[in-house]
């Protein structure tokens, strides 16, 4: 079994500013910067967003837009169209039956298009204060190269994850993991030579 807690350790020592790199004031907002980001960087969409909430930022006003004039304002994050689509009809369906409020339970958010259990999870950590791991690819690459899960999906990931990891470390280590995942255990060529955690990495002893 792995030292969860000493790995969390050495991560939070090496990136003590862990923390979401998208920006947002609202739940709302981060919803939608969320929705945006499905493979495009926290950078563009941050961008992206700046011009966007200037403008709209209420889902009363993105529920008022047409799916074209959302497709203009967010066409740089890429596949504009099907996530002007799901940011419309996400913003609908918060007027419509939650009374123009993000929930927050992750049955209820699983409900709006768009939404699956890794943006869920990032609102109701980040928003919300509430324990959930979010499992984007960083969290799943990572927590597999060092041997803490052994798994072949994100949401079977997630729930060893939440297993593995004590409650209260839930919402930080998403960020932990993500920082690693972006800055050295990166997808094509991890720096392992100067990882933190290479003695408690499966990917680096094997």
């Amino acid at each position: 079994m792995k030292d969860v807690n000493k790995i969390l350790d050495k991560l939070e020592e090496t990136y003590p500013d862990a923390q979401c790199e998208l920006n947002y004031e609202t739940p709302f907002e981060l919803l939608i910067a969320t929705i945006l980001s499905a493979q495009c960087t926290d950078v563009r969409v941050n961008k992206v967003t700046k011009e966007l909430f200037a403008k709209y930022n209420t889902p009363e006003q993105f529920a008022k837009l047409t799916e074209e004039e959302i497709g203009e304002e967010i066409r740089s994050c890429g596949l504009y169209k099907s996530k002007s689509k799901k940011i419309k009809e996400t913003s609908k369906m918060i007027c419509e039956n939650f009374g123009g409020e993000v929930p927050q339970t992750l049955k209820e958010l699983t409900t709006l298009p768009g939404v699956g259990r890794k943006t869920a999870d990032v609102v109701l950590s980040n928003a919300f204060n509430h324990d959930a791991i979010a499992v984007d690819t960083h969290v799943f690459r990572v927590t597999n190269r060092i041997g803490i899960v052994n798994t072949k999906t994100a949401e079977k990931t997630e729930f060893v994850l939440m297993d593995a990891i004590p409650k209260n470390r839930w919402s930080h280590s998403h960020h932990l993991f993500i920082f690693h995942g972006r800055r050295i255990c990166k997808a094509r060529k991890p720096e392992c030579d100067i990882c933190p955690i290479k003695e408690d990495c499966d990917y680096y002893n094997n």
